[in-house]
């Protein structure tokens, strides 16, 4: 199969031909249709130690099952139209059983090196973790249930109530389902705050109420003049050092803050002034099978509709090159592969 590998920081992906996966007797392959990159990808590709080398990345993906273990044929057949959670849990034990695979004692990523991910034309995944793609749900829309479903665990995460003000700090795609799922679940306000442009008036289409440009305005006045009030809660969903002490110089007293973004160095805090402020703070890491059950279920129903999110596809051809462009400030929100 063609696979977009990983060799060494710096240097770009090498589209190379490597072996097709097998299923373990728990195990489906799938061949892949939508891949999409995800921001997280893009700074472990650039981290010193942060994949091993050999690595083939992507864990947003959706597919038809080509290759069926022994113990999944009850479950599923070759055909079938699927995404899966990103890993292998053992399917048994009481964390797999809630429907929390990712704290499986056996948990294996899929896509971060453990076991090689989407940007390949097929991947092994686990029969428990898998889910049925819903008629009128494409495969485009497959691969962003992943991305979708860690926006909709960190609204859950937050405990949002109805009419509570939310300010979002970063527009990029988790950004943006984030405000999808804030509004979803009946925030009054939510205030975005980026500094491109172009993301700004993209997080309109996703629920936003307002948006902050976040190079030329103060955030805490700008969100005070929109909304009327301090924010209730702050997710912070950029993942680079600074922004979270940023989100708590912002919050006022009792806010609740969520740390969406996932930062790869080390960042300083100054506890103090969240102590003062008795602020809330939650991390947010993966999400449950739930929320790929209910994320599927709103796609199927047009209750969320996130395609404005989905600004390109590319074939192996052009693939390597997509993935460096990434890395820049762009236009592009989420791009696809499509092998």
């Amino acid at each position: 199969m063609k696979a977009a590998v990983f060799h060494a920081v710096g240097h770009p992906l090498s589209i190379e031909t490597l072996p097709d996966p097998t299923p373990g007797p728990a195990e489906l392959v799938l061949r892949v249709k939508n891949a999409g990159i995800c921001g997280s990808d893009l700074h472990m590709a650039d981290r010193p130690g942060g994949l091993p080398e050999g690595a083939v990345m992507g864990h947003e993906f959706a597919g038809e099952v080509v290759a069926v273990g022994r113990q999944a044929r009850a479950l599923w057949q070759e055909g079938d139209r699927v995404c899966a959670q990103p890993f292998i849990g053992c399917g048994a034990c009481r964390e797999c059983l809630n429907g929390n695979g990712v704290r499986c004692a056996e948990f294996c990523d899929i896509g971060i090196g453990n076991i090689p991910g989407g940007y390949a034309e097929y991947v092994r995944v686990g029969m428990h973790e898998t889910l049925a793609l819903p008629e009128n749900v494409d495969y485009s829309l497959g691969a962003a249930v992943e991305p979708l479903a860690v926006g909709l665990h960190a609204v859950n995460k937050a405990g949002l109530r109805g009419g509570e003000n939310v300010l979002i700090i970063g527009a990029g795609p988790i950004g943006l389902v984030t405000a999808m799922w804030a509004r979803f679940f009946g925030a009054r306000a939510v205030i975005v705050s980026e500094r491109a442009a172009g993301r700004l008036a993209l997080a309109a289409k996703f629920g936003a109420t307002g948006g902050i440009d976040a190079g030329r305005e103060n955030v805490r006045q700008a969100f005070r003049q929109q909304a009327g009030a301090p924010p209730d809660v702050i997710f912070e969903c950029v993942g680079v050092p600074g922004v979270l002490q940023e989100c708590i110089n912002i919050a006022s007293t009792d806010c609740r803050i969520v740390v969406v973004g996932v930062c790869m160095q080390e960042d300083k805090i100054l506890p103090l002034k969240a102590i003062a402020k008795e602020l809330q703070l939650t991390f947010v890491y993966y999400y449950r099978k739930q929320d790929f059950r209910f994320t599927l279920d709103m796609l199927a129903a047009e209750r969320v509709r996130p395609q404005d999110m989905l600004t390109g596809q590319v074939g192996f051809d052009t693939f390597a090159e997509s993935f460096e462009a990434l890395k820049q400030p762009s236009t592009q929100c989420k791009v696809q592969l499509t092998p």
